[in-house]
């Protein structure tokens, strides 16, 4: 039986599909996978018997990806899952940074005693005035699954839409309106635009990309959104920004000290994906990548190994071989299975960066000791006989 530890609650559309051969945990120890949402894995001493970690969500910034690598522990996430439940909130942001609507909602607050308050509310109102986003130049960094939905959505509300990816895959770009302008780089983004919305990944190279330098190329006024990550922006940067006037409105989904004492900051309480309908799709999809990894070894949306596939297992034995990206392992594996006579009906060899992920089909059972010498070629991280 498989051991499922959950270190949050998970959506029951999720967990109800696990069958009668697995069981859920009631600690870590011993866990064959580990499901979650933002708990942190960081501190954590991973058991031996871990072989796989999903992450109902995008974002793995919680979760300690190399070492879990070097363990030979798959780490999944459920790109695309959260992606309606961001986007509608993207556009609700979009209107925030345009109308005064938390304001008004405020002074109506403040004025609830007022018995004139129908009256006094069409002196105020003029306060909370905006304007209308229709006819207005919305710039979208990052065209991934949020990406391209807000892109799309935007021009379906009458908006012109300028779209920056250079990692832009082909299934996105399929799904992407032929309404939106695709621009070469960023900076045509800050030149031009009234509306900046930012989906791009947490790394090195994008910390902080939302700087003086980009600030000072953008038009005055300009209106910026950040449903991404808080880490895309530097603060400093951005309470300055909103100081002079040059960042009219900063909405984001991320609160931290700094953020929350920005005036002209609109900060939410990182509800992008605080939905019903986005944690169940990410709790399926978390919980469907996990068993069939367990059950066929199959890898589709990891972040630390490659996706990797051989459908449903069939033949007698599936042997799974996580390992060092270096020269000459397939082959030294092979050259192990000829000298063995254990004869391959099916394989497929995939690498990301530093790591690899290697299935074969195997047409009879493998023997223990089999299985030991595969575990001790040099550049093998983990073998697992399915």
């Amino acid at each position: 039986m498989k051991s499922v530890y959950c270190l949050n609650p998970i959506s029951n559309a999720g967990m109800s599909r696990f069958d009668d051969t697995y069981c859920i945990a009631d600690s870590i120890e011993n866990a064959d996978a580990v499901l979650l949402r933002s708990a942190s894995m960081h501190e954590m001493t991973l058991p031996d018997s871990l072989l796989a970690i999903g992450r109902a969500g995008a974002g793995v910034n919680n979760i300690p990806l190399d070492s879990c690598a070097k363990k030979g522990i798959v780490v999944f996430n459920t790109p695309g899952a959260n992606a309606n439940g961001v986007k509608e909130l993207v556009i609700a942001g979009l209107m925030l940074a345009s109308r005064d609507i938390a304001g008004g909602c405020h002074w109506v607050r403040e004025n609830k005693d007022d018995p004139n308050i129908a009256k006094t509310a069409e002196k105020a109102k003029k306060a909370f005035a905006g304007n209308e986003i229709k006819g207005k130049k919305l710039g979208v960094i990052g065209l991934g699954a949020i990406g391209v939905l807000v892109a799309n959505a935007a021009s379906e509300l009458g908006m012109e839409v300028f779209g920056c990816d250079p990692y832009l895959s082909i299934q996105n770009a399929v799904r992407l309106s032929h309404h939106i302008t695709i621009v070469k780089d960023n900076d045509e983004i800050y030149n031009q635009c009234d509306y900046i919305t930012i989906h791009v990944p947490a790394l090195d190279s994008t910390k902080g990309m939302l700087n003086k330098r980009a600030f000072d190329q953008m038009k005055d006024g300009v209106k910026i959104l950040n449903f991404a990550r808080d880490i895309l922006v530097n603060d400093a940067d951005m309470a300055d920004a909103l100081a002079s006037g040059k960042v009219s409105r900063y909405v984001t989904d991320f609160p931290n000290p700094a953020v929350v004492n920005m005036p002209g900051a609109l900060v939410l309480p990182h509800l992008g994906a605080s939905t019903e309908e986005s944690e169940e799709n990410c709790a399926v999809m978390a919980v469907n990548q996990i068993m069939d990894y367990l059950e066929n070894g199959n890898i589709e949306n990891s972040v630390n190994y490659p996706s990797c596939s051989l459908g449903y297992r069939k033949k007698a034995s599936r042997i799974c071989v996580c390992h060092y990206n270096r020269p000459n392992v397939i082959s030294q594996l092979t050259s192990l299975f000829g000298e063995a006579g254990v004869n391959i009906s099916d394989m497929v060899s995939k690498s990301r960066g530093e790591y690899a992920y290697a299935m074969f089909d195997v047409e009879a059972p493998v023997s223990d000791e089999f299985e030991k010498k595969l575990e001790a070629m040099e550049n093998i991280i983990r073998i697992r006989i399915l």
